[in-house]
């Protein structure tokens, strides 16, 4: 694991695979993830001769919890720039939802130069409410109680994915875990969810246009990846997109929903690596 310090005395946690010298693959998670969220994606990418980057966000995983709940799309944003500082070459940046709304601020509203691509897993500047909602009501169903143990937690999961075969192995569910007091938790800070939640309907309409704005700004080159039957971006969504962007390409994902990676990481890891592979 390393860490990254990306304002003073404040850090963010990441993992790395593959030669340093190599074109960087920044991997960015979704809301309430964590960077153990995209199985074997960092490797796949690492053996296809990508240096990837698998980072936890801020508020995250092994990142540092802001003492002052600055969970902003600008705090996080400004995150990535620092990460970006660090390497020697332009990255293609890979965002999930969440991590994808960052790299369409980085791309489109900040115009950052030292960028080779962007690559926006099941996210769009205007998703389907309802989908948001889903998670939103998944993340604060056992966040104040946790769980007794880690095969409560899954069953947690599998209601919320019925779609995904049932694994007995919950060692990648366990990463995404803490446990403190005698109880397992999520591993994200609480104090975020309470403040996304505490967003009015004009707030979240303008973020909205925001990330519309934004998103018509990208030069960069640019891939949407779609779940075959997300409920955040449905099929109006996605065409809604490619129509504003310029020059982005898209494809769906049939086997996978919102978590894209998790649902069928073979079939999306191989799209991001031929999408790479052809620029």
């Amino acid at each position: 694991m390393i860490k990254i310090e990306t304002e003073s005395g404040f850090f963010i946690a990441g993992d790395v695979f593959g030669d340093i010298k190599n074109t960087p693959v920044l991997l960015l998670h979704g809301g309430g993830q964590t960077r153990h969220s995209w199985g074997m994606t960092a490797q796949l990418l690492a053996d296809a001769g990508y240096y990837a980057i698998a980072l936890d966000a801020r508020g995250h995983g092994d990142s540092d919890w802001s003492k002052t709940v600055d969970y902003s799309f600008e705090a996080m944003v400004s995150d990535i720039q620092a990460v970006i500082k660090t390497l020697s070459s332009p990255p293609i940046i890979v965002g999930a939802s969440m991590g994808g709304l960052v790299a369409m601020l980085l791309a489109g509203e900040r115009k950052v130069e030292k960028l080779k691509a962007i690559i926006l897993v099941d996210i769009a500047p205007k998703p389907e409410q309802k989908g948001i909602e889903r998670i939103f009501a998944f993340m604060s169903a056992n966040m104040k109680d946790g769980f007794e143990n880690i095969n409560e937690a899954a069953e947690a999961v599998t209601k919320y994915l019925p779609h995904r075969e049932k694994s007995n192995d919950n060692s990648r569910l366990e990463k995404n875990l803490r446990f403190r007091n005698g109880r397992y938790y999520w591993h994200w800070d609480p104090a975020m969810l309470g403040l996304w939640q505490s967003i009015t309907p004009n707030q979240a309409i303008a973020n909205e246009n925001r990330m519309l704005e934004a998103a018509k700004s990208i030069k960069t080159p640019t891939l949407i990846i779609r779940g075959g039957f997300s409920d955040v971006v449905s099929e109006k969504v996605m065409t809604e997109f490619t129509d504003a962007v310029p020059n982005v390409k898209s494809v769906t994902v049939s086997g996978a929903g919102h978590m894209v990676a998790g649902d069928s990481n073979h079939a999306f890891s191989n799209a991001v690596i031929d999408f790479i592979n052809a620029l």
